[in-house]
């Protein structure tokens, strides 16, 4: 029986020790903090992914290790590859870390990617926005995730409030600046790469965010065939040019009938969560076949699906289990402003059943703004 080590105890960590159990996987998870949510289903190592010593007891006792987020440094990855497996590579996950490293793999490999620049100074950021125009966005090349790290700049007298808000991190972790991308839909595909290099893609899902945080997932995406082969297309580059394996999401605007990269997910992806009700093989699984070089299982949809993340606190589950295809995911957090704390996934034969049951959901939750969007493209059969 293999064991495989997690970095990083959170939600996404708790589903892969969940979904690993069928395989007769074991798992240990290391994580900074004592009470992650992950140690509820795995023993723990509990100390920074910087300390060796802590990572050294963490790699004696497993025979592959992953992530459950990108923020793990790059440099403690490379310390376990000389002891372990380590999958994805350190260099993938380094070029998902840095977002000017990643912008510029999407262009080299001719994905289309908005405007971008790095920031070193504040002269930087004033030439910046006059090439680039307004509105732009100036985040920080590292640590940002679900919204944070970044500073909406609407016109060139917003520079002196962006550099107060984010130029300390200039020497820190880097900043970039990158033009806004006016898009009508947010895209993410979900894929798969082997250790023999088999590469396989969930149907293409459409996502909706709140203040930065996914809010709800709906796949598959109403699109054209021709946008979701392109999407598939430009995620098969990148696991090729990474050699990557295991679960990775890449992050896409469409503007216009135009596909445009917005970030690398080096990990399973929330917009991936449906895929565990939906899917003839969820995210989770797939990854664990995927780092300990089993075969990989169909990503074949079933039915059509909608997650809906619950953010701060979960909300009355009885509304969500009492329909026929509701799944409900409760990570086990203490409640806490801005804090994903579990989800729900829908699912339906039917386009008219999916949208019939998050609207009975929406109702009785009084998550009506959530779901609203989701059942209006639900019931427009019109791609964009």
């Amino acid at each position: 029986m293999s064991t495989v080590g997690i970095l990083g105890g959170g939600q996404l960590a708790r589903m892969l020790a969940l979904e690993g159990a069928p395989l007769g996987v074991r798992f240990l998870v290391m994580d900074a903090v004592a009470d992650a949510c992950a140690g509820q289903f795995a023993p723990m190592v509990v100390g920074d992914y910087t300390n060796q010593t802590a990572l050294a007891e963490f790699a004696s006792r497993i025979d592959v290790a992953t992530f459950d987020f990108e923020n793990v440094p790059a440099a403690s990855a490379r310390w376990l590859t000389e002891r372990v497996a380590v999958y994805p590579n350190p260099r993938a996950l380094g070029t998902a870390q840095d977002r000017l490293a990643e912008k510029t793999l999407f262009r080299e490999l001719g994905i289309p990617v908005p405007p971008f620049a790095t920031i070193d100074n504040r002269a930087q950021l004033d030439a910046a926005i006059a090439e680039a125009g307004t509105p732009c966005i100036l985040k920080t090349r590292r640590l940002g995730y679900d919204g944070k790290g970044q500073f909406r700049i609407r016109s060139s007298a917003d520079a002196d409030a962006a550099w107060d808000a984010l130029g300390a991190q200039a020497d820190k972790v880097g900043l970039i600046l990158e033009g806004f991308v006016a898009f009508q839909r947010e895209l993410s595909v979900v894929a798969v790469r082997g250790r023999d290099g088999e590469f396989r893609t969930w149907p293409l899902t459409e996502n909706w965010h709140v203040d930065g945080v996914l809010s709800a997932s709906l796949a598959p995406a109403v699109l054209p065939p021709a946008l979701a082969e392109t999407a598939c297309a430009y995620a098969r580059q990148l696991a090729q040019a990474l050699d990557y394996v295991g679960v990775f999401a890449l992050e896409l605007f469409c503007r216009d009938g135009e596909l445009l990269a917005n970030e690398l997910a080096p990990r399973v992806h929330n917009s991936g969560h449906w895929t565990i009700e939906g899917a003839e093989t969820s995210q989770f699984q797939n990854h664990l076949r995927a780092v300990l070089g089993l075969p990989l299982g169909s990503t074949r949809m079933v039915g059509h699906a909608c997650m809906l993340n619950w953010v701060g606190a979960m909300p009355d589950a009885a509304p969500v289990l009492a329909e026929p295809g509701g799944h409900w995911h409760d990570y086990g957090k203490e409640p806490r402003e801005g804090r994903k704390v579990g989800h729900a996934t829908l699912r339906a034969e039917s386009v008219d059943a999916l949208s019939t049951a998050l609207e009975r959901v929406g109702n009785a939750l009084g998550r009506e703004a959530q779901v609203a969007p989701v059942i209006t493209r639900l019931q427009d059969a019109t791609p964009v």
